[in-house]
């Protein structure tokens, strides 16, 4: 009887770094309905667990390539989007950073919060994707920003408290969201007390 081969990824070891990425795109899978709560639980718990690339390979065998809203390339090339993804936690990306022209971010059970006031921005047009499901995402820009808040929300909210006008030439920020038992808000940053 000849001997089953088997593919080199099946005993190749993982790294920690691979195991993070494949419990990224289950988050992501939550997000856009293609799997439960408790199916998320159990495989990014093999994750941490699985030992070889064919063991993490299995637990996303069901799941397309690129989960989540596509882009579209520009020049031949698809933007490098910012990732922040906040499961039973949080993730915060603030300060004065590089801002690049896509950000996803998706909240499950968790809080996310982008702050782009202090951000420099690479492109007129800004565009971030939102998915809070059960969480909430938070997007703080300056008063007078260009705010294109556009989705939808399911026993959540999404919504603008941005009261003053559009500065001209502002730059654009394009919201789409999805809230599901989630809050997706767009906000000024508060004014400190001691100023």
């Amino acid at each position: 009887m000849e001997r089953e081969r088997h593919d080199d990824t099946d005993r190749l070891r993982v790294s920690d770094r691979e195991r993070e990425e494949v419990v990224e795109v289950l988050g992501k899978a939550v997000t856009e309905g293609r799997i439960t709560l408790d199916e998320y639980t159990e495989r990014a718990g093999a994750a941490h667990a699985s030992q070889t690339r064919g063991e993490l390979a299995r637990l996303t065998t069901d799941l397309p390539d690129h989960p989540g809203r596509s882009v579209q390339p520009v020049g031949g090339h698809a933007p490098a989007p910012e990732k922040l993804l906040a499961v039973f936690g949080s993730d915060v990306r603030k300060g004065a950073w590089a801002a690049p022209e896509l950000i996803e971010a998706r909240a499950v059970f968790g809080d996310c919060r982008i702050e782009l006031h202090e951000a420099q921005l690479s492109a007129r047009v800004t565009r971030i994707d939102a998915d809070a499901i059960f969480g909430s995402v938070v997007i703080v820009v300056p008063e007078g920003t260009d705010v294109r808040l556009t989705g939808s929300a399911v026993f959540g909210d999404k919504k603008s408290k941005l009261t003053g006008p559009v500065t001209p030439g502002s730059p654009v920020i394009e919201v789409t969201c999805r809230a599901i038992f989630g809050d997706v808000t767009v906000r000024a940053p508060r004014k400190r007390w001691w100023s």
